[in-house]
């Protein structure tokens, strides 16, 4: 069940759109699409520790990348920061959901404070891979994108050197390992499904014996959110997707419809909509990033229906039940 967000006093972002045309514009709508279990988690994980705590609590990193909802939880009394620095001993800190080095909690026990760790159990699963493939006497290639917060968190997993990054089938190329060194490669949870598996490939074939995970690290969501887009794409004059500039995720999602050939366009809200976006535009896809709420996909439907008559229509490719439990500190 999504955390409630209040919706704001921009919300109504269709206020000012006048209709465009009286031709019906074809609207397919992604599912799966929007918050996924991961996201859902940390949300509830700031407010039950300000229920538990009471205002304000801190929050290390956005807790997801999504504006509108670090600006709903900040309403309600959170306090983002970018370092353990800018947090008062004796208040409660929470850690995003993107995952932190392990250096981060280490200071916040050596300074004796309250934490709670709100990392996507599917990131927090590829930490324990790190730590199963060190153990077993193997170096680490991890496929992901430079900067982003999941790879800063899982590289600060293990000791400098331990973990080479790579983002692409150049980076492959230029890796010094001989074939025969005892290697493992991981990848980040928000990648391209394509690409990461070219990626893999390109690793697999110039180091045969490397080790890889028993399941991909490509999180559900990631890969369900993406088929979505697959699907409906084809049928698409335009797609539109709702999330961040820097959400993976939602990056990826306006990837994969401009792969098959149709225009997509990334945007945080509404009111970005750009009428002559619908010029020539039969069929518009829409669909949401995993740290998107709801409300934000239902604001794009408004305006749309401002601008034309709408022939609405789900296209379902996947069902999702996935939750995951609270922290046991916030259960208690």
């Amino acid at each position: 069940m999504n955390a409630p967000i209040t919706r704001d006093t921009r919300a109504d972002a269709a206020r000012d759109y006048v209709q465009i045309s009286a031709e019906p514009l074809n609207l397919l709508i992604a599912a799966p699409r929007g918050f996924c279990a991961g996201v859902d988690r940390a949300i509830e994980i700031v407010e039950k520790a300000l229920e538990l705590y009471g205002a304000p609590v801190f929050v290390r990193h956005e807790i997801v990348h999504n504006k509108y909802v670090v600006e709903g939880l900040k309403a309600k009394g959170a306090i983002f920061v970018k370092e353990l620095d800018e947090v008062p001993t004796d208040a409660p800190v929470v850690f995003s959901a993107h995952g932190v080095p392990k250096s981060v909690p280490a200071e916040a026990e050596r300074r004796n404070m309250i934490y709670v760790d709100a990392t996507c159990p599917l990131v927090s699963k590829v930490h324990r891979q790190a730590e199963r493939q060190l153990e077993k006497g193997r170096h680490i290639i991890f496929v992901g994108h430079e900067g982003h917060p999941e790879v800063i968190g899982t590289m600060g997993q293990v000791e400098p050197g331990q973990m080479t990054l790579v983002e692409n089938i150049e980076d492959v190329s230029k890796l010094p390992y001989d074939s025969d060194e005892p290697l493992a490669y991981l990848t980040q949870t928000t990648l391209s499904v394509d690409d990461t598996h070219e990626v893999i490939d390109a690793l697999m074939s110039r180091y045969p014996n490397i080790s890889g995970p028993k399941a991909e690290d490509i999180c559900y969501a990631t890969s369900n959110r993406q088929a979505a887009v697959k699907e409906l794409a084809n049928d698409c004059d335009l797609v539109l997707v709702v999330g961040a500039p820097n959400s993976s995720n939602s990056l990826r999602l306006v990837e994969v419809a401009e792969r098959l050939g149709t225009p997509a366009k990334l945007i945080q809200r509404a009111d970005e909509i750009d009428p002559a976006w619908l010029n020539n535009v039969n069929t518009i896809g829409l669909t949401a990033g995993a740290s998107a709420p709801e409300i934000l996909v239902r604001e794009v439907v408004d305006v749309l229906a401002k601008l034309r008559p709408l022939n609405e229509q789900t296209i379902k490719t996947a069902e999702e039940k996935m939750t995951f439990k609270l922290p046991r500190q916030l259960t208690q």
